[in-house]
């Protein structure tokens, strides 16, 4: 299981938007994380971590959370090792800690294995 470094969080208003990466630190061919199905989760205080898009490998078939569907994208660019989750019109709720992990298919199950990296903290406030 690859280890992965999530960045790109930060503090915006509502409606702004955000871009989140996750790399496999000194994978730079990507053909590391080229290997694997790539999911986003995000954990708020107080909740359970949730899944909120994953993307696989070979044909980059997408899913969503029906939460951030329309809003949020998630993408990958094999050649620089790295998965993008492009965070739209975000709003306090999308407010958590993002955690990006390898995952099993099929990607909708959000089903993730490997240890989790610290991850990157996304709020949005006023």
């Amino acid at each position: 299981q690859p280890q992965l470094v999530e960045s790109g969080g930060d503090l915006v208003q509502p409606g702004g938007s955000l871009r989140l990466s996750c790399a496999a630190p000194g994978d730079t061919s990507g053909d590391i994380l080229g290997y694997y199905a790539i999911g986003w989760f995000r954990q708020a205080p107080g909740k359970e971590r949730e899944g909120v898009s994953s993307i696989s490998a070979g044909d980059g078939r997408t899913y969503y959370a029906d939460s951030v569907k329309g809003r949020f994208t998630i993408s990958r660019d094999h050649a620089k090792g790295t998965v993008y989750l492009q965070m739209n019109n975000l709003k306090p709720e999308d407010s958590a800690i993002y955690y990006c992990s390898a995952v099993d298919y099929p990607i909708s199950a959000m089903s993730p294995f490997g240890s989790w990296g610290q991850g990157t903290q996304v709020t949005v406030s006023l």
